[in-house]
């Protein structure tokens, strides 16, 4: 078979992670079938703030053959069992968790009936999952040694993102990934509308079959090159900037390991907190329609507090939209220049990772690569607009008056159609699985994707739940109240206080004798300095 020659446009995680993927599921197993290749800018500045990511890390950790510890240890990597949401609803410190694993006791699991027809007394997510309680005590989600506590529990990392690319780029070289440190300056286009090498400031001449565009919001080849449009979702994404920043432990550290992220909604956005093992990580994502970059980093170093004030913000500016099409001729979009969806449920490395995945499972090994770009391109907007609807939902049920920014997102022009759609019908009956089988409801619309003039598949996306299940959806609609006048009048007022599974109860009772503290596992196992010493 003829090797066939991949280039990547652009590092950073996007690009290295699509590089160190594809060469350990393509080339793993015997002679080498696909030459890989990467070049990136030195003139390129990279940003850094600290990266949440989401269970389907593991997948890729797991393929590429690296050690969970290890990746921990390099990556100055910490655990994140779910996202904690405050002030989302009524901006009066109200909290509710999105736990990434579900206890179940059967099968045929009813502990979501069983909890709307409740009092509701206690939250949602604390009667299906040990993990927010588990996370309130700052417990890691691992044991000193081997695990006994049945399933175990499901999480994702924090981790540095900067020396994640660089930790998969030493691997991705070691097992003959070419590096070129190189500036691009021009595209050769072939006779045929594909590109057919890349011309660099150092003189070479880079050739390939495939070239997969890394250049973040730059779009260097997919759009400036072939000119691929791009659709703005800012009409129902309304955060455009983040504003970080970044205090090491030595100047605040509060006593322990947050186990998951910290999600805290302000006036014009929210505010993550990820915690990594050397140090806190704010980021204040805010609309700058409603409020000015003076008045953000004011109102980020209020939250942080006043040990963070000897430390530089950083404004980093996003767009929210997709690619029209990812996949055209023989050119990937992967990373931001195919799309971008704010980080509130931390899908970014998600889905460069997605994109890797989809690639190898529709690589071109023949020379007709317009059927595969056909279904990749499907796919790949499929799981874009599912992410979309569940990203729109988590602010267009909030109750918050108290300013324009979050008067303004439960307009309903601020809510999408195939969201309102699945939000009409839930109001029928409650969301349940066979919701994910075929996600078409009532009065979803039934419009055609853009598609730039280019051949391909334009029918309406479809939710797939292939990222976030009925047990998310739910985490989100019953932390932020959806249905209490619906159980009102369909199950009375006068209903049964709430229960917690006895499973999960008995988890519960073991956890301080079987977890450890996160702080201490990772000092134990990952050579964390323990800062509560200074």
């Amino acid at each position: 078979m003829k090797a066939r020659r991949v280039l990547i446009v652009g590092g950073g995680s996007a690009g290295w992670m699509t590089a160190a993927y594809l060469d350990a599921v393509l080339n793993g197993a015997g002679p080498i079938p696909v030459d890989i290749a990467l070049i990136e800018s030195p003139d390129v500045p990279r940003i850094g703030v600290g990266e949440a990511t989401i269970p389907s890390i593991n997948h890729i950790l797991a393929a590429i053959g690296i050690d969970e510890v290890e990746f921990m240890k390099r990556v100055d990597g910490t655990f994140k069992q779910a996202i904690k949401y405050v002030n989302w609803l009524d901006g009066q410190g109200e909290s509710y968790y999105h736990a990434f694993g579900r206890y179940r006791e059967s099968p045929y699991d009813v502990s979501s009936l069983n909890w709307l027809m409740s009092d509701r007394s206690l939250p949602f997510s604390e009667t299906i999952s040990a993990q927010p309680v588990i996370c309130e005590k700052f417990f890691a989600p691992k044991m000193n040694g081997q695990w006994d506590m049945g399933a175990q529990f499901t999480y994702a990392f924090h981790m540095n993102a900067l020396k994640f690319a660089d930790y998969l780029c030493e691997i991705a070289t070691s097992r003959g990934v070419k590096h070129h440190r190189d500036h691009v300056v021009d595209v050769e286009m072939a006779e045929n509308g594909d590109i057919a090498a890349l011309r660099t400031r150092g003189g070479d001449r880079l050739e390939a079959d495939l070239f997969i565009d890394c250049t973040g919001f730059a779009s260097v080849l997919i759009e400036k090159k072939l000119g691929v449009g791009w659709v703005d979702c800012s009409q129902w994404q309304l955060c455009n900037r983040a504003l970080t920043l970044q205090v090491p432990y030595e100047h605040n550290y509060p006593g322990y390991v947050r186990p998951n992220t910290l999600a805290t909604a302000l006036s014009a956005g929210w505010v993550w907190e990820i915690p990594l093992q050397n140090r806190r990580a704010w980021g204040y994502v805010h609309a700058s329609e409603f409020i000015s970059e003076d008045d953000a980093e004011k109102e980020l170093r209020a939250f942080a507090g006043p040990l963070g004030d000897a430390f530089e913000t950083r404004m980093v500016p996003f767009k929210v939209g997709y690619r029209t099409k990812t996949w055209v001729r023989n050119c990937i979009a992967v990373g931001l220049s195919a799309g971008f969806i704010e980080p509130l449920e931390s899908t970014g490395l998600y889905l460069s990772d997605l994109a890797a995945v989809m690639l190898t499972e529709h690589f071109p090994y023949g020379g007709d690569m317009a059927p595969l770009a056909f279904r990749y391109n499907r796919i790949i907007s499929n799981r874009f607009h599912e992410i979309l609807d569940f990203i729109n939902m988590h602010y267009c049920l909030t109750r918050r008056t108290d300013t324009e920014f979050w008067r303004e997102v439960q307009r309903p022009e601020r809510i999408n159609d195939r969201l309102k759609a699945k939000l009409d019908f839930w109001r029928i009956k409650p969301p349940s699985p066979a919701d994910f089988e075929d996600q078409w409801f009532p009065g979803q619309p039934d419009t055609p994707l853009p598609s730039s003039g280019l051949p391909g598949d334009h029918r309406s996306p479809v939710d797939t739940a292939g990222i976030f299940t009925l047990s998310s959806y739910e985490a989100i609609l019953y932390g932020m109240d959806f249905l209490s006048a619906e159980c009102d009048q369909w199950f009375g007022k006068n209903r049964p206080a709430s229960q917690v599974p006895s499973g999960i109860l008995k988890r519960l009772q073991v956890a301080p004798q079987k977890l450890v503290p996160h702080d201490v596992w990772l000092q134990r196992f990952c050579g964390m300095p323990d800062y509560s010493q200074d």
